[in-house]
């Protein structure tokens, strides 16, 4: 069935990078837009990032813009998302997210259907 894995987080200081993975199975990548969404205790999810199926198009919310970047491999089934600069403000648990279409069209997380089980990031000193 349809999978989503998220990996690599974990604790980091401030000004520190991460490299987000998210694994996917059961479906065929190349055909789907893909995001990721966090959730900081307390507040609600907001969309991070999303790439197109082919790659070619990306987004980005206002505050991660120049430091956070989405690529995919569709030879590995995998999205990745790649942190640098991290403020304590990044602290959220980050999912990856499937769209049901091949391109973005927008980060909200109600435009995404399925979700893998989340990744805990940590920045503090």
């Amino acid at each position: 069935q349809l999978q989503l894995v998220e990996s690599g987080g974990g604790l980091v200081q401030p000004g520190g990078s991460l490299r987000l993975s998210c694994a996917a199975s059961g479906f065929t990548l190349d055909y789907y837009a893909i995001g990721w969404i966090r959730q900081a205790p307390g507040k609600e999810r907001e969309g991070v990032s999303c790439i197109s199926s082919s790659g070619g198009y990306t987004n980005y919310a206002d505050s991660v813009k120049g430091r956070f970047t989405i690529t995919r491999d569709n030879a590995k089934n995998t999205v990745y998302l790649q942190m640098n600069s991290l403020k304590p403000e990044d602290t959220a648990v980050y999912y990856c997210a499937r769209r049901t279409s091949a391109i973005c069209s927008g980060i909200a997380p109600g435009l995404f259907g399925s979700w893998g089980q989340g990744t805990q990031v940590t920045v503090s000193s």
